[in-house]
């Protein structure tokens, strides 16, 4: 029998720099999790709920949006929210309490499991008092409009959706976006072009799988992204790596690795790790040859609009005249990470193919959110956060430029970069001659700041040095974490 709504088993701090909706969302899944909360209760409505805990109505609700994105709640139109039937497999405990039973011996993994394992892990929460410092990928969630996506969300909800299940995504959201880019970044494109993703290794699987047969080759940065090579060698090709010099990836200076190789994933607007910008000869170079060898670029513009010296620059898409670039952005770097929602733009002969692809397989991307978030963009929200954010995250970033010339000067090197949400740390001359920065980011860790080693991304000789965000973290935590990084280091010695 359905249970009425039980008094939650959830408190708030307000002084906690943990934010109240995360706050709310782990201590509604702890409950669920150890069984506080059965499987069926009924919660509160959010307005009851936000009174009962002294919040914000859009606090509940962001909380319960990302739970129900999980699947550890449920929420019907017209009908309560309630504690999901069947939770995530992964996470429940054993009924009995029982410890689960240990293996034998370690598990043998494959070469592709033994690669994903190995690749850099990333802290999206720091130590207490100091919240993001310094976690990569992390967008600036204190400058986030919570209530006008709160008001959106409950829009959603309490209409329904009326579109029916798209595995392209929602039609609404696709036009959205496709007006967006159009100008905002001067990607022209309709929205039959444009796909929603889960992602951009989803997206990457679903093109490696329809443009090249396994055991083909496809160009990737050196330094880059692992998450890259690993999603093209699930798919069956051979990354290949290309050194990224300060005008980025050359296809001049590729020389015999360019052999057999029919698809190039690149980063032009700001290449991650480094910053880069792409120059326009090699814009050029790059097209040019995925004309000629019939080949397909991904451009994976994950924070082209954020450059803090002019204007952002134009995508390659806006160059490509023969139809060669598949353009991949995310909301989740932009907005909120829970939102697990990624786009791809389609050259117009690949938008048949992949359409009828997708009618067989389908990404699944989250289907919660999508309407409202094709209203948040057609409103002018997503301009507007841009806007700010953009100059925010140009404040952080001086303010952490600036902290580690006064206070780590001695073991760091920080420098300025034109874009993005995160700079590079090389080695000072302080900086312990055995100290390794794979070992640095451990020993940070410790200390409550969060770090990636610069040689995770390197598959050839590592260039080393830490990679540190700071547009999640307010300019008042960047010195005292600056500080406690500098000391950290210096007691490494």
């Amino acid at each position: 029998m359905a249970r009425g709504p039980l008094p939650l088993p959830v408190s708030l701090d307000p002084v906690s720099p943990t934010p109240l909706h995360v706050q709310l969302r782990e201590g509604l899944r702890g409950a669920i999790l150890d069984r506080r909360l059965p499987r069926g209760t009924r919660l509160p409505a959010s307005r009851m709920l936000a009174a009962d805990l002294g919040c914000a109505r859009g606090t509940v609700v962001l909380a319960l949006e990302q739970l129900i994105a999980e699947g550890y709640l449920t929420a019907r139109t017209g009908s309560a929210t309630r504690v999901a039937a069947t939770l995530p497999d992964d996470t429940l405990p054993r009924p009995d309490g029982a410890a689960r039973p240990a293996l034998a011996a370690a598990p043998n993994l494959s070469r592709r499991g033994a690669r994903l394992i190995a690749a850099p892990a990333r802290r999206f929460m720091a130590g207490p008092g100091v919240p993001d410092a310094f976690a990569l990928g992390r967008p600036a969630l204190d400058a986030f409009p919570y209530a006008v996506w709160a008001r959106l969300l409950q829009a959603e909800w309490r209409h329904g959706p009326a579109e029916r299940t798209d595995p392209r995504g929602s039609p609404a959201l696709r036009a959205s976006i496709a007006a967006y880019l159009a100008q905002a970044r001067g990607v022209a494109c309709e929205a039959d072009d444009v796909i929603v993703t889960a992602g951009i290794r989803q997206s990457l699987r679903l093109l490696a799988d329809l443009l090249l047969d396994p055991g083909e080759r496809a160009l990737v940065e050196e330094p880059g992204f692992p998450g890259i090579a690993l999603a093209l060698a699930s798919g069956g090709l051979i990354p290949v790596p290309v050194s990224v010099g300060p005008g980025g990836l050359s296809v001049s200076a590729a020389g015999p690795r360019l052999q057999g190789a029919r698809l190039a994933v690149v980063t032009p607007a700001q290449h991650y790790p480094l910053g880069h910008a792409m120059s326009l000869e090699n814009r050029l170079d790059l097209l040019a040859w995925a004309e000629s060898v019939s080949g397909w670029i991904v451009e994976d513009d994950y924070d082209g609009a954020y450059r803090y010296a002019g204007r952002p620059l134009a995508p390659l898409r806006a160059l490509d005249r023969g139809g060669r670039v598949i353009y991949v952005g995310s909301f989740s770097k932009l907005l909120l990470p829970a939102l697990g929602l990624s786009y791809l733009v389609l050259p117009r002969g690949l938008v048949a193919p992949v359409h009828q692809a997708l009618a067989e397989t389908g990404p699944a991307p989250p289907g919660i959110g999508q309407w409202a978030l094709a209203r948040f963009i057609e409103e002018g929200h997503l301009a507007g956060h841009l806007r700010r954010t953009r100059r925010l995250y140009a404040l952080r970033q001086e303010a952490l430029v600036e902290a580690a010339h006064r206070h780590a000067a001695d073991v760091v090197a920080v420098a300025a970069m034109e874009g993005g949400m995160h700079l590079i740390a090389r080695s000072g001359p302080a900086w312990p001659a055995a100290l390794g920065d794979a070992e640095a980011v451990a020993r940070l860790d410790r200390a409550g700041i969060s770090a990636v080693a610069l040689s995770a991304y390197h598959v050839g000789p590592p260039e080393p040095g830490l990679l540190l965000g700071y547009a999640a973290v307010p300019e008042r935590v960047i010195e005292p974490a600056v500080r406690r990084m500098a000391e950290t280091l210096r007691a490494a010695g």
